[in-house]
Parts: structure tokens; C-alpha cells; sequence
């Protein structure tokens, strides 16, 4: 018999994700074991402990100096590893083994030197053995050059000697922790320290496939009775590179495989998909950041290639089986490294061309999706790409690796959905929509209409050209006009994203504003000052807070269009504002909620960024006048000396300077010129005409003198509550002057800044300080304290309103 026709390309290096997500493991590991090491150091020598008791045995190794074992085991580890190596041939690898230990020795010394140096030796005297001392040499630096080297070499289950150097070196850290050499917590801070610099090198210069590749492929082949006459391995791109989420119709959209063309000995032509464990890395952390992204739905997640491909052959036999056209799958194959699904080659498909589609094409994919959807197979990821036809012009669906079978309800829905959201972008709104109803029905339309969602739509088809972000409020408003007609109610959207960029957020400020309160609250301090106070004046002190969110609210709401103004939202803005101050420093919560609630209120972004501004400028515009119009009337300049004027013409300096800089770069400077500069002139041109009309802006001065002085005043009552009576006029210019520069530390809300600066303030001009501190204190706990509370509720309401 003739030899076969291997025309294969050499394995190559490929970078494994995996590798950077052990990196990454490694790393919070690390943190891990110092926190327990800080917070839990009882339990750390508890452990070290019970290990020199149970480990009597070897005690006579103690009689040996400690680096007399760290040596010998160090060279029995580096000379097998590299003679493995060397003899292999493999000098690259036997090169960056070497590089990634020196690497592991840079790292330890680093750390050493970086945590000796701190000011708390909490950590370090955790880190400090009987070997090891401060300074550079703080941590057991062999397991660290050890780890890196044995990772840049591994991985361990294709090299032998990788494998037993990890038993090696664990066993010497056993060792030299039970002999109270070194620490438990020096040596796997050490040791993976060394893990997360091996990975990160392997991930940058990659690692070898060790995949199946020409023979090896042909002997897998015949062991599922396909005698090879001739296999051909498919051209890569133009580039040289295909990267691990590739994918063609060739196999099915299989995602980072390896194509082959393969003609038997009897005559017949198969398509060989190969997929390699390394480059399937990518392709499970997608499935498992679905799983993470998505509730409501079930996402599968392949952990190893051969369940991938065998799902895949599953999902094909199942579409063959209810007679829909699919690639037709001759069997599967599979090695440690490698997984192989081999396909008749006469029944693969062909893209689709995506400028020349109809609706009667529309109507063909919707009905082929409906006959796979009704026997409970769904597609889950219905791209652009997805869209094929055969050889006689029939249109299917491609693509079912990532499907599933027996699906749920909510799975069938957004199948129909992304299929309706891709050929909507394609051919257009309405002739989808009929498409749509001809395909599927008007009751079916209306039960996938609350799954209509930016969430749901793959981010391959929103890239789309012809792709706009009204897109799904077109659609949502066509079915809803369906509804209409047939009397019935569109139903609430479903919740599809497990969390989203809103719940981060507030989730965030959540915590932040925990921190704070726990870190930052005095309690007998604010209870000494609010039980020493005068009832009356405190309440009047509270009442001037509300004013201020009444003024605010004015100066806000006059600049929003009549129509799209609900007065309680804006008013309730602005407590919300509050909440979010206890979580950013001051003036940016308020501005950061503003906005939100001027994108829900129905501005475009553009618009509210133009708004938001507007009333900023409103603001500081009339402050700034009434801090110049007070103080040449009072004659107060003794706090003149306090403006950091120095600080701020040196940042000023910087910033200059690094835009300048920058703007000198021409790829910079065409990215500023072709896309900032048409943003913010669209910016400015809508903010200079929202300040360009005259009743809008009088109000909104008006809404913000109010606010200003309310604040104020509410300074000069909390100063009355305890028995001191000033002139309301200077006390509201010291109070304005100090609170803007304590408002400029960049801590949530100013706090700390604040109560310093009004202190001092007042102090200066003959306030007791007892007083002033008190006042302060109070003042506070009404502009600060309580409204984290009220700003929490007021944002549940808005959000329950979907105003925020």
C-alpha cells in the first residue's frame, strides 16, 4: 500500500489562556496567604506548630545546615529539567526555563525588599524564618526560582522530569517548614510569587503544541476506519495567525481548531476539525463568562475538548435527525492533547451574502430556527457568521457547538430574538418583523418581546454597519403596536444579566460608603455635640438642608425641557446626590447621579453631559460671585493665604505640558482632531445654548443662590444651637470660602477635609474652638450623615421609577 499524503504544518507555540488565568490564581493566592498571615498569625503558627510535633522523625536532618539541602535540591531539579531539554533539542524552552528563574530569584528579592520596607512589620515578621532575615533576603527565595523555572518548563504532565521537580520542591518546603527553617507563610508566599512570573512568561512566549499533528493525526484517523490516501492541512490567514476564537463554516464554526482536507483510499472527501486543548482555553472561559453574565438562562459550559466535540457530534446527529440540513458528521476521535470531529465535506455550507438578503430569505432561517427550536434544540450565539447556505441555495443556520438540546422557554426566546435582531439590522425593521409573523406568529412574537435587550444580542451583530442603537426600540415598538392590536399588553422586560453596569456601580458605591462610615464615624464625638445642642436650632439647621435640596432642584429642573421634567424625580436627584457624595469626593456624586437621571429622563448623553454641565457652571458661576460680592462688603481676606495657589498652577503646568506632549504624537493628534474635538464641539455648542437662554438661566441662578445661601445659613444656626450668635453674612462667606477648600481633598464628600477646614476657619475669626467644632460637627451630620440614608432611599425610588 502507497504511503499517505501528509502535507501538515509544524506545531507551533500557542498562547494559553489558561496560563494567564493560573497566573492570575497564583497571585490571589498570594494575597490570600498574606492576609491570613496579618489578621490571622495565631492560626498561621498553630499550623507550623502542629508540624514540628508530628514530624519527630526527621529531626536529624536539623544537624545539616539549611542551605546545604535548598542547594542539593536545587541542582537535582535544574540539571534534569535542563538535561531533558537539552536532549530534546528544545533550546528555546531550556533558555526561558533559565530566564523565568532568574525571574523567580528578581521576584522574591522585590517582594523582600519591598515588604521590609514597610513601616508595619506585621507582615514581615510573619515572612521572617530561621533561614531568612530583613531586608532582600526576606523570603526563602529557592521556591520561588524554583516555581518559575518548573512552570516555564512545564506544563508537567508533557515532561517527566517537570513532574517530579514539583515533587522535589514540595517535599523540600515540607521539610525545611517542619525543621522551623523557613515559615509556612514565607514559603508559599515564595512559591507563588515564582508560579505567577513562570505563567505570565509561558503565556507571553507561549508553549508548544503538544497536540496531534501529521502521522499521529493519520493513525487516529484509521482507528475509526478512515484509511488516509492524502490529508492536507488548510493555509492559515493572510497574516501567518489565527487566533483562538477563530472559526470558518468549514467545520461548523468550531472555534480555534485545526483544518485538514482528507481524501480516504476508497474514494470519499472529509473535512478534519482538530481541536487542541490549549487553544480551547479561550473558548471555555467565553462559555463560563456567559454563565457569569447571564440568569434565567442555562449556558453549557465544555470544560474539556473531547466534551466539546462530542457535544457538537450530538447536536449535528440531533439536527439529521429531525431533518433539517446540517454538516454530517462521520465520528469523532480523540488523543490526551487533541480532539478530532471528522464531517462529510459534500455537505458543508457557504456564507451567506449579507448585502443581497430578503424577506423571503428572512422567512427561510426564521422557519429553519423554528423547526429546531419546536424539538427543543437551540442555538445560542446566532451571528452574522451563523447565516449559510448550501450548495442549491438553501438557507441554514451553522454553527450548533455551542447549543444545547432540551432547552428551556427563555433559551427559545432569545434564539428568535438575536435571529430577529440580526436580519432587522440587515434588511430592516419591518420586513423582519413580517418576515417575523409569517415565520413564527404574533403570539410568538408577543412571548419573545420582554427579551428584546442590548444583553441578549451577541456583540458580533451590534458591530454591524448597519447596526444603530435604536434598533431595539424600533423593534420593541413594532411588536408593541402588535400587542396593541390584538388588545393585549407587552410584557415587562425579562431580567437577563446577572449583573450590570448600574448594580456594579451601586454595589460599589454601597461598599465605599460602608468603609466610610465604619472608618470614619466618630459617634461620641457627633453624640456629644448634637446632645449639647439647642433642639430649636438643630431643627432649623435641618430645615435649611432640605432647602438646599429644593434650591438645587430648581436650578437642575429649569434647565430640562417642560416635557420631559417630572418634579418629584429631580427633587428626589438630588437626595439621591447625597448618598452618592459618601462614596465620591464632593461635587462628583451629585454630578454622577444628575447625569444618570438626565439619560433616563430622555437625553441622549451629549445632551445630558450639556445639562449636567450647565447647571455645574450655574453653580461655581454664583458661588464664585457671592464669595467676591460678601467679601468686598465684610472686608474678610484673612483666609487669602490658604489657596493653594502654588499647587494649582503646578498641575495646571502638568497638564499643559502632557497635552502638549501628547498632541505632539500624530496618531494622538488625529484621534483628538477626527473624533474628541467633533464630540466637544457638539458638547459646547449645546451647553452654550442651553446658557444662552435668559428665563432658563435666571431661574436655575436663582434655584443656586438659594441653595448657597440655604447652606450657609444652615453653618450660621448650627453656630446658634450652641449659644453663638454671629452676623449671618460673615458666617456664610467664612463658612463658603472654607467648606470650597476643604471640598478640594479627594476624599468621599471631603470628609475630613471639611470638619478641618470649617474648624480652623471659624476658630480664626474668634469662634471658641469648642464651638466651632461642635457647630461643624453638627453641620455635618445634617449635609452628610443623615442623608446617606435618605439618599439610599431616594435612590430605591428612582430606580424603581427607572429614573436612575
Amino acid at each position: 500500500m502507497a504511503s499517505p499524503i501528509i502535507d501538515d504544518v509544524a506545531p507551533k507555540r500557542t498562547h494559553d489562556f489558561g496560563d494567564l488565568a493560573r497566573s492570575a490564581l497564583s497571585l490571589l493566592a498570594a494575597a490570600i496567604v498574606m492576609v491570613f498571615a496579618v489578621f490571622m498569625g495565631g492560626m498561621t503558627r498553630g499550623v507550623e506548630s502542629d508540624a514540628h510535633t508530628a514530624a519527630q522523625a526527621i529531626n536529624w536532618l536539623a544537624n545539616y545546615p539549611s542551605t546545604v539541602l535548598t542547594q542539593l535540591m536545587t541542582i537535582i531539579i535544574v540539571v534534569t529539567v535542563l538535561g531533558q531539554l537539552l536532549l530534546s533539542r528544545e533550546w528555546p524552552q531550556a533558555a526561558i526555563s533559565a530566564i523565568a528563574m532568574f525571574a523567580g530569584y528578581g521576584t522574591a528579592w522585590g517582594v523582600s525588599t519591598l515588604v521590609s520596607g514597610i513601616n508595619d512589620h506585621t507582615l514581615a515578621m510573619a515572612l521572617l524564618s530561621a533561614a531568612t532575615s530583613f531586608g532582600s533576603g526576606l523570603l526563602p527565595d529557592i521556591y520561588a526560582g524554583m516555581a518559575a523555572f518548573l512552570t516555564a518548563a512545564g506544563p508537567r504532565r508533557t515532561r517527566s522530569t517537570v513532574k517530579w521537580g514539583w515533587n522535589i520542591l514540595y517535599i523540600t518546603a515540607a521539610v525545611m517548614v517542619v525543621l522551623s527553617w523557613h515559615s509556612v507563610t514565607g514559603t508559599l508566599v515564595s512559591m507563588t510569587a515564582g508560579r505567577t512570573v513562570g505563567m505570565l512568561i509561558r503565556f507571553i512566549v507561549g508553549t508548544q503544541n503538544k497536540g496531534v499533528w501529521g502521522e499521529a493525526l493519520v493513525t487516529a484517523l484509521s482507528g475509526i476506519g478512515l484509511e488516509t490516501a492524502s490529508l492536507i492541512r488548510h493555509q492559515d490567514p493572510v497574516d501567518g495567525r489565527r487566533g483562538s476564537l477563530d472559526a470558518t463554516l468549514e467545520d461548523d464554526l468550531t472555534t480555534g481548531s485545526r483544518l485538514y482536507d482528507l481524501h480516504t483510499t476508497d474514494g470519499r472527501t472529509f473535512i478534519v476539525s482538530v481541536l487542541d486543548a490549549q487553544t480551547h482555553t479561550a473558548g471555555y472561559f467565553k462559555q463560563l463568562w456567559d454563565w457569569v453574565r447571564f440568569t434565567s438562562v442555562s449556558i453549557r459550559r465544555d470544560r474539556s475538548v473531547r466534551d466539546a466535540v462530542q457535544h457538537h457530534l450530538s447536536m449535528l446527529l440531533g439536527l439529521h435527525n429531525i431533518k433539517l440540513p446540517a454538516p454530517a458528521p462521520y465520528g469523532i476521535a480523540d488523543t490526551d492533547e487533541s480532539a478530532i470531529l471528522v464531517l462529510d465535506a459534500n455537505t458543508i455550507a457557504m456564507p451567506a451574502n449579507l448585502k443581497t438578503l430578503t424577506k423571503a430569505d428572512a422567512v427561510a432561517y426564521m422557519r429553519y430556527l423554528s423547526v429546531a427550536n419546536r424539538r427543543g434544540y437551540t442555538h445560542r450565539r446566532i451571528i452574522p457568521s451563523t447565516l449559510a447556505r448550501l450548495e442549491d441555495g438553501t438557507a441554514v443556520i451553522a454553527g450548533w457547538g455551542d447549543g444545547d438540546n432540551a432547552s428551556s422557554a427563555a433559551n427559545t426566546a432569545l434564539d428568535k430574538v438575536q435571529l430577529l435582531t440580526l436580519l432587522a439590522s440587515l434588511i430592516g425593521v419591518e420586513p423582519a418583523v413580517d418576515a417575523a409573523r409569517e415565520a413564527w406568529g404574533d403570539l410568538t412574537l408577543a412571548s419573545i418581546a420582554p427579551f428584546i435587550q442590548k444583553m441578549a444580542i451577541p456583540s458580533t451583530t451590534r458591530s454591524l454597519d448597519s447596526w444603530n442603537k435604536q434598533l431595539l426600540k424600533s423593534l420593541r415598538g413594532k411588536l408593541a403596536d402588535l400587542n396593541d392590536d390584538d388588545n393585549g399588553e407587552a410584557g415587562e422586560p425579562v431580567t437577563l444579566a446577572r449583573f450590570s453596569w448600574r448594580s456594579m456601580i451601586t454595589m460599589l458605591l454601597v461598599i465605599v460608603a460602608v468603609v466610610v462610615v465604619f472608618t470614619q464615624l466618630k459617634p461620641e464625638e457627633i453624640i456629644d455635640a448634637l446632645t449639647n445642642a439647642n433642639p430649636l436650632m438643630a431643627v432649623i439647621t435641618l430645615i435649611f438642608g432640605v432647602c438646599g435640596w429644593i434650591g438645587s432642584s430648581i436650578s437642575l429642573g429649569s434647565l430640562m425641557d417642560r416635557s420631559k421634567r417630572n418634579n418629584t424625580g429631580v427633587f428626589m436627584s438630588q437626595v439621591a446626590g447625597g448618598f452618592a457624595t459618601v462614596s465620591m469626593p464632593a461635587g462628583v456624586g451629585p454630578s454622577f447621579v444628575n447625569l444618570q437621571f438626565l439619560r433616563k429622563s430622555g437625553y441622549r448623553s451629549t445632551a445630558a453631559t450639556a445639562i449636567m454641565s450647565a447647571a455645574l457652571v450655574v453653580y461655581y458661576g454664583v458661588y464664585f460671585l457671592m464669595l467676591v460680592i460678601i467679601g468686598m462688603f465684610t472686608g474678610r481676606n484673612m483666609l487669602s493665604g490658604a489657596i493653594p495657589t502654588n499647587t494649582l498652577v503646578i498641575v495646571l503646568g502638568i497638564v499643559v505640558v502632557v497635552l502638549s506632549v501628547a498632541m505632539m504624537i500624530p496618531p494622538v493628534r488625529h484621534l483628538v482632531t477626527k473624533q474628541l474635538v467633533p464630540l466637544a464641539k457638539t458638547y459646547l455648542n449645546q451647553l452654550l445654548d442651553i446658557l444662552s437662554q435668559p428665563r432658563q438661566l435666571a431661574i436655575s441662578c436663582t434655584g443656586a443662590l438659594f441653595q448657597n445661601i440655604t447652606t450657609g445659613l444652615a453653618f450660621w444656626s448650627a453656630l446658634h444651637a450652641f449659644g453663638y450668635s454671629s452676623n449671618p453674612v460673615e458666617t456664610t462667606f467664612v463658612f463658603m470660602l472654607a467648606y470650597a477648600l476643604g471640598s478640594a481633598v479627594p476624599t468621599p464628600g471631603g470628609l475630613g477635609g471639611v470638619e478641618a477646614a470649617l474648624t480652623f476657619a471659624f476658630v480664626a475669626v474668634g469662634v471658641p474652638q469648642a464651638v466651632a467644632l461642635s457647630a461643624t460637627l453638627l453641620h455635618r451630620v445634617v449635609f452628610y450623615w443623615i442623608r446617606i440614608p435618605l439618599g439610599a432611599a431616594a435612590m430605591k425610588w428612582l430606580d424603581h421609577r427607572n429614573l436612575v
